[in-house]
């Protein structure tokens, strides 16, 4: 949702604790935690060790996950051959699956496939792309994923150019008069989250941020209140 004309916020800001900067040998405990502090949605990096340069989780981890919790899944489909895996992420249990402009030579198929299963459709662009590629595609949108780090490795430090680029993408779907959420995702922490959601985020994917602290739970509600309309 779009800051007010006076640069307010209309709505409270959605986190989503992202689980690849959580202690896998305790997933049980960081799931429990994302639902204590009031988490909008889990987010689940799938890497496939070719579009970035690291491996995590198949769907049958996000089948077994999805036993743990009823939080919503956010799944960033980080993978080189997305049209392959979309329903199998889908059926395991992820309400929001979003793809990579930079991997998706068909993104309007693909798009569309999400939301025939079911599924919020998000497209997901890397540091170095610019908006201009999205002139096309935003329309069919539901959430639009601002890469401010270089996808693949949690604990990394966000881009400081990418608090402009939301704001540009703000632009772009106000001036359109589009209902597309914009997500950021990478390097977000209480000190910056303030400043990327004044510039028209909606949704924060945190993942040092809250899992890299020593309460986790506690966290959301402070990123929450510190982003308060």
């Amino acid at each position: 949702m779009a800051p007010s004309a006076d640069g307010a916020r209309s709505r409270p800001i959605k986190i989503a604790p992202s689980l690849l900067a959580a202690d896998f040998a305790d997933i049980r405990g960081a799931v429990a935690a994302a639902e204590r502090g009031g988490a909008d949605y889990l987010h689940l990096d799938i890497m496939d060790g070719r579009f970035v340069p690291n491996i995590t989780w198949g769907p049958k981890v996000v089948r077994d996950l999805r036993k743990l919790t009823k939080t919503p899944f956010d799944a960033h489909l980080m993978i080189a051959e997305p049209q392959d895996y979309i329903e199998e992420f889908v059926r395991a249990g992820a309400q929001l699956v979003s793809i990579h402009w930079e991997a998706a030579t068909q993104a309007h198929r693909l798009i569309g496939h999400i939301k025939e299963l079911g599924a919020k459709a998000g497209l997901a662009i890397n540091p170095a792309t610019s908006l201009g590629v999205l002139d096309e595609i935003m329309p069919f949108l539901d959430y639009l994923v601002v890469m401010s780090v270089d996808p693949g490795f949690s604990y990394q430090d966000y881009i400081p150019t990418s608090t402009a680029k939301v704001a540009a993408a703000r632009r772009l779907i106000d001036e359109r008069k589009l209902k597309v959420e914009i997500e950021v995702d990478g390097g977000v922490s209480l000190d910056n989250a303030p400043q990327i959601a004044a510039a028209g985020a909606d949704i924060l994917v945190m993942g040092a941020g809250i899992y890299g602290t020593p309460a986790p739970a506690d966290m959301i509600g402070r990123v929450r209140a510190a982003c308060a309309p």
